[in-house]
């Protein structure tokens, strides 16, 4: 007998070889039903895979982020069996699953493809999924594997084979069609009820832009075509709410390919609101003891050998800059977190004034692959709401505590009110991707953890996400779609603190490293305004909108009369504009709609005889008559940040 410990902490006695569906079927028919794999002892696994010893086991369904992942894996292999059938001598590189579904990545040969072709390829999937074919697991040695795949002519899968250890391969067969598969897989095809490929694009076979281009397929798939209905309908409302399409629409920010590309050029709206994003966060900072500084977009080589960044990131940085002293190079600024060290460094340092808070909205630059840029989300030259804490030891975790309040505070003002905060921890399986001591990094993960605990945080671990010097704190928030976004990160750092040899007096009058703590609630400005814009749909809080009202005079008669509101109003910081346009009152109000605008002041001849203004709210419409000093007052009670 085995004993299978479950996630409710219950232990049950079954016998060697009893898989994770038996397991299942033990607790309830229903469960074993919709049981797509398992967790053992955190390695996931197919439910007919034979558990030998005694495990924790997880039981996977639909409801689990793993559970959907396996389901989306099992999804592109049947994909490409559709693809095999009704192309035959299609090859095929890799088909994993993502975030919102799964591709393939195939070669087509001299075949063209193109999207006009998916609505077969989502029949052939329909009709193979109802069969219900198994996906059968099978242990090949590597002379096999490499055979099997030179019969059937796919250079791909030799490609990938070369590079795997023999006794550790694995291949899957479902129906007709066999792939090379760590696997795991759902039990069989019959779980799958729905099927809607999404997009085609280019993809150069192992990211190499020197090998050849294969087709990515891009679908989704859903245990219930109800499910895929309501998924297809927030993509479109995605689409309506994407920020590069806002962007242009509210005259947010530009790009230019002269300027270049991933370079964004920030319009006077979008400049407007982007300060004022920028004066918020600064006030809090003000209030929380922080100093603002300012650093260079530029620094000299050995700034970055020092802090490590040129060992890890160099080859993927902006290339140097070399100046007319022979030898001399310098480097366009990837990261603030050197430059705010040599800041600490530049005189001496008590225990008294420690923690040391610096601030600064620095802008950096990251050579991205042009096939990766997207918008906001995604560029070169970025501003990070980047601040770096030197404290001692002892004030670690409450200052960790701190920049936690920090961050929720700014969630908060912004409406992010779904989110869970990941535990970002190092892979102690592959230690070389990090830098420092063992000691000095179970301090700074036990600093994060209890930390977390004590703010009663909603929280996940993630083994191997750490950054390359420290453990992190990664705030995940869901958008207004159910979309999840990286926003907000705090670190711990004892490795920096070496490098840049920084010191403090302790209190027994010797030398002590201080400890670094990295935190962006913004993450950076460039993205964390992309995601805003699409979580909001473009209706921005009343506080950070752009334009707060437009008056709408209903003729030209009118047009001084609000001459003197708009003056009233915008004497009281409260931001709007009058549309003085020659057109009917209806176009203005569409048009204002279109904008986005919180509110419409419409003036005629009732309001200026009695001193009034009538307001709309856009998206709800009329609010009645207020007087000007009412409006004003109304307005400012709504800007508050709550």
């Amino acid at each position: 007998m085995i004993k299978i410990t479950l996630p409710d902490g219950s232990v049950r006695e079954y016998e060697k070889g009893t898989n994770a569906y038996q397991i299942a079927l033990s607790i309830s028919e229903g469960l074993a039903r919709n049981v797509l794999a398992a967790e053992v002892d955190g390695e996931i696994w197919d439910s007919s895979r034979p558990i030998e010893k005694d495990a924790s086991v997880k039981l996977l369904t639909w409801n689990d982020d793993n559970g959907k992942s396996t389901f989306w894996h099992s999804s592109a292999h049947l994909l490409a069996e559709a693809l095999e059938i009704l192309y035959p001598r299609t090859k095929f590189g890799i088909g994993p699953a993502i975030e919102t579904g799964f591709y393939y990545d195939v070669d087509f040969g001299d075949r063209e493809f193109s999207s006009d072709d998916f609505k077969k390829i989502e029949d052939k999937m329909l009709e193979l999924a109802k069969t219900k074919e198994v996906f059968e697991r099978k242990a090949v040695s590597k002379s096999d594997a490499l055979s099997y795949f030179t019969d059937k002519g796919d250079e791909y899968k030799l490609d990938l084979i070369k590079d795997l250890e023999d006794g550790k391969i694995t291949f899957y067969t479902q129906g007709s069609f066999t792939d090379l598969c760590r696997g795991p897989h759902i039990p069989h095809t019959g779980f799958i009820k729905a099927v809607k490929l999404t997009n085609v694009a280019g993809a150069y076979w192992r990211g190499d832009e020197s090998r050849k281009q294969l087709t990515r397929i891009y679908g989704v798939t859903y245990p219930k075509q109800s499910e895929l209905t309501e998924y297809l309908q927030r993509i479109e409302e995605a689409k309506k709410r994407d920020h590069r399409k806002l962007g242009k629409e509210l005259e947010l920010f530009t790009f230019s390919e002269r300027v270049g590309l991933g370079l964004p050029l920030w319009l006077p709206k979008g400049t407007a609101l982007r300060e004022r994003l920028v004066n918020f966060l600064q006030k809090a900072q003000q209030k929380a003891g922080y100093d603002q500084v300012i650093t260079p977009h530029i620094g000299h080589k050995n700034l970055y050998i020092t802090s490590g960044h040129y060992d890890k990131y160099g080859a993927d940085s902006f290339q140097p800059i070399r100046t007319p002293q022979e030898g001399e190079e310098f480097f366009l600024k990837p990261m603030n977190c050197p430059h705010h060290c040599e800041i600490y460094k530049s005189k001496p340092r008590s225990y008294k004034d420690l923690p040391v808070r610096l601030a600064e909205f620095g802008t950096v630059y990251r050579y991205e692959q042009s096939g990766e840029l997207h918008g906001l989300t995604r560029v070169r030259g970025f501003t990070q709401d980047d601040a770096h804490l030197f404290c001692r030891p002892d004030q670690v975790k409450e200052e960790f505590k701190k920049v936690i309040d920090l961050v929720l505070y700014v969630f908060k003002a912004l409406g992010f009110d779904d989110y869970i905060a990941q535990v970002s921890l190092r892979d102690p399986e592959n230690k070389t991707k990090y830098i420092g001591s063992d000691e000095n990094w179970a301090l700074a993960e036990a600093a994060i953890v209890e930390a977390a605990a004590e703010k009663g945080l909603p929280t996940v671990v993630e083994t191997g996400e750490a950054a390359f010097y420290g453990p992190k704190l990664d705030f995940m928030v869901k958008d207004a779609l159910g979309r999840k976004w990286q926003l907000g990160t705090i670190q711990v750092d004892y490795n920096l603190p070496e490098r840049f040899e920084l010191e403090y007096t302790g209190s027994d009058n010797q030398k002590h490293r201080p400890v670094m703590i990295h935190r962006a609630p913004f993450g950076s400005l460039e993205r964390f305004v992309a995601v805003l814009i699409e979580h909001c749909g473009g209706n921005f809080p009343l506080w950070l909108t752009p334009e707060q009202f437009t008056i709408l005079p209903i003729s030209e008669k009118f047009e001084e009369y609000g001459k003197k509101v708009l003056d009233s109003l915008n004497n009281s910081d409260i931001r709007g504009l009058i549309d003085l346009r020659d057109e009917k009152i209806g176009r203005k109000i569409r048009d204002a709609e279109m904008k986005k605008i919180p509110y419409m002041l419409i003036i005629g001849e009732k309001e200026m005889q009695d001193g009034m203004v009538s307001v709309r709210k856009h998206g709800e419409g009329d609010k009645g008559s207020m007087t000007i000093e009412e409006f004003n007052e109304f307005l400012l009670n709504e800007i508050k940040i709550k």
